[in-house]
């Protein structure tokens, strides 16, 4: 899952293509999905590497924290699992990884749906307070990163994000 570089991007898109065969999951339902994964080719699960490789996909948008607003499903997950689900972000290109189209029967998820309004209000909301955060703490590596997802942003959903790109920008172009 992971080299001593750390998760790749395709890592990170096949992340996003698992949790696209779904609509949505969990965390832990991905972890659980990659294991899966793992197993069926006969490769060692990593739980380190896979939560790095989770973690390092949701800080660069390739998955995102979908709200529970966002959510819809055909089965009854309770207040908790759904405030831990992860969608599909602006920065993914989705790519499903060798024995993947087996996971929805080895898995028994319910058909999942994300209404990508609600859920394109949330990533913006996201991107305006780790901008804030990011000029805060004036991590200029932060920054370059919020500016080259703002774009992907603007392309996946019909949002405005000029004013947070904008002021990103700015600070970057003081930097």
């Amino acid at each position: 899952m992971a080299d001593a570089s750390g998760p790749s991007v395709a890592a990170r898109d096949d992340l996003a293509g698992v949790v696209d065969l779904f609509g949505w999951l969990t965390r832990a339902e991905l972890s659980r999905a990659l294991s899966e994964l793992a197993f069926k080719q006969r490769a060692e699960v990593d739980e380190a590497a896979i939560d790095a490789a989770i973690d390092l996909a949701v800080a660069e948008y390739a998955l995102v924290p979908a709200p529970s607003a966002a959510l819809s499903s055909a089965g009854s997950e309770s207040a908790s699992e759904r405030e831990t689900a992860l969608a599909v972000g602006p920065a993914a290109f989705p790519t499903l990884p060798a024995g993947a189209e087996d996971l929805p029967h080895i898995l028994e998820i319910p058909d999942r749906e994300v209404d990508r309004e609600a859920l394109s209000d949330a990533v913006l909301e996201r991107l305006r307070e780790e901008a804030v955060a990011a000029i805060g703490d004036s991590d200029d590596e932060r920054l370059e990163t919020l500016a080259d997802v703002t774009y992907d942003v603007e392309a996946w959903a019909p949002v405005d994000v000029d004013p947070v790109r904008t002021r990103i920008l700015a600070e970057v172009d003081e930097a």
